[in-house]
């Protein structure tokens, strides 16, 4: 029998998360040391877009399959193993600095393996959550838990850029061992509900068939398509500021590891106050047009950034903040929608396959951010991609129906 969110499993859920909050702040550290240990080391805007590209890769390959499976078994035991096999490659990592073996070739293949972890984890978390908060507090959670990842990620440049500062790197790499294991007795004493598997009296479909059904399920919910779509554009144009984040502040700019630090810091404290204003707003009437005007302000704050004239950091500071601010209303008030309208058994395959489809352009976005910055430099690659951002945002919003759907009212299309 199918059993349902209660407060009980409500704490256990919170349990979890404050776990899982501090195995990511342990996984950012390490990526931001990676970061900046590649742009010393190359000084090259390439080689940063490779390694981000390497990144990507297996996580677009594997998030289908990991959204399928964490529907078909236990979910608690997907996220032990991809959590447990991850601490195990980055403790090679690790042990392969300690003994001066760090050959790009290498440190790439660990990123690469690190991806796959990732792939099994992030749709399978996501999951967990509808089938463990009612559906009256759902929004409000997700707010809360875009303000504590938002502290988190505001946290987590901070402490890698202090720790660079007194510690090689070959140090800092077992800092995301350590928080696995602080995470890992949250995750083994989780209490997640049993979901029933609608087979219908037929036999376990394949993976073909229940990705298939993801898709379809993504299909009866109306708009949701044109939103995902919209999505893989923009999430292709913002890869050159993600990827290029290093480069952009420490080679362009002049700025410090530090100075690359604060401004990550405050885009994650624009993260921070957006979260705050969606936990304590109720209700958010006019959805659509407060996603898309959203989506515009984020745009807006790109072009500033782009524009920043070299070593006038305000204009940086400015550009991630308003960036920062406006993301988590636009993914709460998408996220929240997703979470009433799909059925708990088909979360995983549908979780995995949002992830998905706003991932799938990342791979070109990154592969191309590094040979596009040496053709035209990187501030004017930021300017334009802002521009082209804002002008793919503006045309559906105009030229289709979306701008006309409430989804207070929506009921979807079972298919």
């Amino acid at each position: 029998m199918e059993e349902t969110a209660n407060q009980e499993t409500f704490k256990s859920y919170i349990f979890f998360f404050s776990g899982q909050l501090f195995s990511l702040l342990g996984s950012l550290v390490v990526f931001f040391a990676i970061s900046v240990w590649i742009t010393d080391e190359t000084g090259s805007a390439l080689m940063l877009s490779i390694a981000n590209f390497i990144f990507l890769i297996p996580t677009l390959v594997f998030f289908p399959i990991a959204g399928v499976i964490s529907d078909r078994y236990d979910r608690r035991m997907i996220i032990l193993v991809a959590d447990s096999l991850q601490a195990i490659i980055t403790t090679i990592l690790a042990l392969s600095f300690m003994f001066n073996f760090t050959e790009f070739w290498f440190v790439f293949t660990i990123i690469g393996f690190r991806s796959v972890c990732q792939a099994f984890h992030q749709p399978t978390v996501s999951a967990i959550i509808p089938s463990m908060i009612p559906k009256d507090k759902l929004s409000r959670v997700n707010g809360i838990r875009y303000l504590f990842l938002g502290i988190v990620q505001f946290i987590g440049p901070a402490v890698g850029a202090t720790l660079l500062f007194f510690f090689p790197i070959k140090y800092i790499l077992w800092l995301d061992v350590i928080t696995f294991f602080i995470a890992l007795v949250p995750l083994i004493t989780l209490k997640a509900p049993t979901i029933q598997i609608d087979t219908m009296g037929q036999e376990k479909s394949s993976f073909g068939k229940e990705i298939k059904s993801g898709f379809s399920i993504l299909r009866g919910v109306p708009g949701l398509l044109i939103i995902m779509i919209l999505a893989m554009l923009l999430v292709m144009l913002s890869q050159p500021a993600m990827v290029l984040a290093p480069f952009f502040i420490k080679i362009i700019h002049g700025g410090s590891t530090f100075t690359l630090a604060l401004i990550q810091m405050i885009m994650q404290g624009g993260m921070i106050l957006g979260s705050i204003l969606v936990s304590v707003k109720k209700k958010w009437n006019n959805k659509i047009r407060t996603f898309f005007i959203g989506i515009m302000l984020m745009n807006l704050g790109y072009l500033i950034y782009g524009l920043a004239p070299i070593g006038f950091y305000p204009m940086l500071w400015i550009g991630s903040f308003v960036m920062g601010f406006v993301m988590p209303v636009v993914n709460t008030i998408v996220m929240t929608a997703i979470q009433i309208s799909v059925p708990l058994d088909k979360m995983g395959r549908v979780s995995s396959l949002l992830n998905l489809l706003m991932m799938v352009a990342s791979p070109l976005g990154t592969i191309l951010a590094g040979p596009l910055s040496e053709i035209m430099g990187v501030s004017n690659l930021y300017i334009l991609c802002a521009l082209f951002s804002m002008i793919v945002t503006i045309i559906p919003y105009i030229f289709t129906g979306i701008r006309h759907i409430d989804y207070d009212q929506v009921i979807v299309r079972q298919m």
